[in-house]
C-alpha cells in the first residue's frame, strides 16, 4: 500500500493549492484522499441533510479540480479541523495530511492556517503545506529538495531522499533559486512521532518560496510498500 496523503478540502481557493501541492506529491507514488470537515451534525434533519449534500458538493469540486472522479473522499465531523484530520490520519494509516496556506496570504509565501498550526504543535502525522498561489502555475514541478533539519534526527534528510529518489529530483539548500520542496525537521528533543517546529523552523516557513513538508521527530515519510 502506498503512502496515503490527504489534502485538507472545503472549496477556496487557498485550499486548491492544497490539491495542487498533493498533485504534485503524490507522483511519487503516494496515494491521495480529500478530506472536508464539518463542525458539528444538525438536529434538523433537512438541515443535516443539506449540510451533508454541502460537503460532498465540494468534495466534488476537488474531484473535478484533479480531474480525478475516483479520488476517495471523506467527510469527518469534529469541532477541531485538525483534530479531526489527525484521526482521519490515524485511522487511514496516512503520512501525510496537506494544507493551502492562510487565505490572507500573499502569493507565493507559506503561512500555516490555524488548522495546520494545531497540528505543527503536537500532531502525529506529517504536514506539508503550500504556498499561496500554487494553483496558477500548472508548470509547478518537484525538481529539487531542499532540508533544513537541526539536531542529530535524520528523518527529514530520510523523507527528502525518499521524495527524491521518486521524483528524480535534486537534494539542495533551502536558499538555492527554484527549490521544489523544502523538508523541515521538528525541533530536536520533541517525542519521537511528534511534530514540533522550534523558532528557526517557524523563521523558515515565514521566508521560504516554495511548499514546505514538516516530519515528525525521529519518524520519516517513507514511500512505496507498506
Amino acid at each position: 500500500m502506498s503512502t496515503g496523503i490527504i489534502v485538507s478540502y472545503d472549496g477556496t481557493p487557498n485550499d486548491d493549492d492544497a490539491l495542487a501541492l498533493g498533485r504534485l506529491l503524490a507522483r511519487a507514488g503516494a496515494s491521495l484522499a480529500l478530506a472536508y470537515v464539518r463542525h458539528s451534525r444538525e438536529y434538523d434533519p433537512r438541515r443535516e441533510e443539506l449540510a451533508q449534500h454541502d460537503a460532498e458538493r465540494r468534495l466534488e469540486h476537488g474531484a473535478t479540480w484533479l480531474e480525478d472522479s475516483d479520488v476517495p473522499r471523506h467527510i469527518v465531523v469534529s469541532a477541531s479541523t485538525g483534530e479531526g484530520l489527525g484521526r482521519l490520519a490515524a485511522e487511514q494509516g496516512s503520512s501525510v495530511i496537506v494544507f493551502g496556506s492562510d487565505y490572507r496570504t500573499p502569493p507565493g509565501r507559506v503561512e500555516p492556517g490555524t488548522s495546520a498550526q494545531s497540528l505543527l504543535d503536537g500532531g502525529a502525522v506529517a504536514i506539508a503545506v503550500s504556498p499561496a498561489g500554487l494553483r496558477t502555475r500548472p508548470d509547478a514541478s518537484i525538481s529539487s529538495i531542499a532540508v533544513s533539519a537541526e539536531g542529530a534526527d535524520t528523518a527529514a534528510e530520510q523523507t527528502a531522499q525518499a521524495f527524491a529518489e521518486a521524483l528524480g529530483a535534486t537534494i539542495t539548500t533551502p536558499s538555492a533559486d527554484g527549490v521544489g520542496l523544502v523538508v523541515v525537521g521538528s525541533q530536536p528533543g520533541a517525542p519521537a512521532g511528534v511534530v514540533l517546529l522550534s523558532g528557526s523552523a517557524r523563521y523558515l516557513l515565514e521566508t521560504v518560496r516554495a511548499p514546505v513538508l514538516v516530519v515528525p521527530n525521529a519518524t520519516p515519510v517513507t514511500l512505496g510498500a507498506a
